[in-house]
C-alpha cells in the first residue's frame, strides 16, 4: 500500500476503535512515558494537544505542567510548519487550526527550549524502524530536521507495521512507546541513559 492507501486503513482502524478500549489503551502509553527514564530526565516537555483517533496525550500535559516546562505546537497559518510555544495551565491553549487546541501566541516563549528537550510525536502508523506515518502535511518531519532534543512517538500496537514507505524528508523517532512496549532505535540512547 502507498501513504495514502495506510492513511486511510489507520484512519478508519481508529475509527472503529470502542471508546472505553481507547479509554484504556491511552492511559497506558500515558503511564509509560511519564514513568520513563526519558521522561523523568528532561527539563523541557515538547507534547501536541490530542485531537479526536491521536493518542490522548491530556493526561501527560495535565501531569507535566506539574514538574516540567511544557510547549505545545501551533501551525503557522498558511504554512506547514509549526512552532512550539511554553504554555502555563490548559487555559493558555484556544481553538486554532484544524479546530486543535493551540497556545496563545506569546513571543516570550516561542520555542525557548533547551538540549535536554523530550517531544512526543503523534502518528497514525509506527514501523520498527521508528519511521512515522502522519496525516500528510509534513509538520512533524520539518520540526523534527531542526530539533536538538529526543524525540518519542507514541502509537496503539495495532497501527505498527514492519516497513512504511519513506523519503529523504522522512524523519524517525528516537523512540517509540506503545501500550505494551518501548523500543529504542539506538540513535541518541546514550544521551538519556548515559
Amino acid at each position: 500500500m502507498n501513504k495514502k492507501q495506510l492513511r486511510s486503513f489507520y484512519k478508519q482502524q481508529r475509527l472503529c476503535m470502542d471508546k472505553s478500549v481507547k479509554t484504556d489503551l491511552d492511559a497506558k502509553i500515558a503511564q509509560k512515558l511519564l514513568d520513563s527514564e526519558m521522561y523523568k530526565t528532561c527539563d523541557d516537555l515538547l507534547v501536541y494537544v490530542s485531537f479526536g483517533i491521536e493518542v490522548d496525550t491530556l493526561e501527560i500535559i495535565r501531569q507535566a505542567l506539574a514538574e516540567k516546562n511544557v510547549y505545545c505546537p501551533r501551525c503557522v497559518e498558511g504554512t506547514n510548519i509549526m512552532e512550539f510555544y511554553k504554555v502555563s495551565s490548559f487555559a493558555d491553549l484556544q481553538q486554532g487550526s484544524y479546530g486543535i487546541l493551540e497556545p496563545q501566541i506569546n513571543s516570550d516563549t516561542l520555542n525557548g527550549f533547551g538540549k535536554n528537550a523530550l517531544c512526543v510525536v503523534p502518528a497514525l502508523s509506527y514501523d520498527k524502524k521508528g519511521y512515522r506515518l502522519g496525516f500528510g502535511k509534513g509538520y512533524y518531519d520539518r520540526f523534527l530536521s531542526g530539533f536538538d532534543g529526543v524525540s518519542v512517538g507514541i502509537c496503539y500496537d495495532n497501527c505498527l507495521i514492519d516497513e512504511l514507505p519513506s523519503d529523504k524528508f522522512d524523519i524517525c523517532v528516537d523512540h517509540l512507546i506503545t501500550e505494551n512496549k518501548s523500543v529504542s532505535f539506538g540513535l541518541r540512547k546514550e544521551e538519556i541513559y548515559g
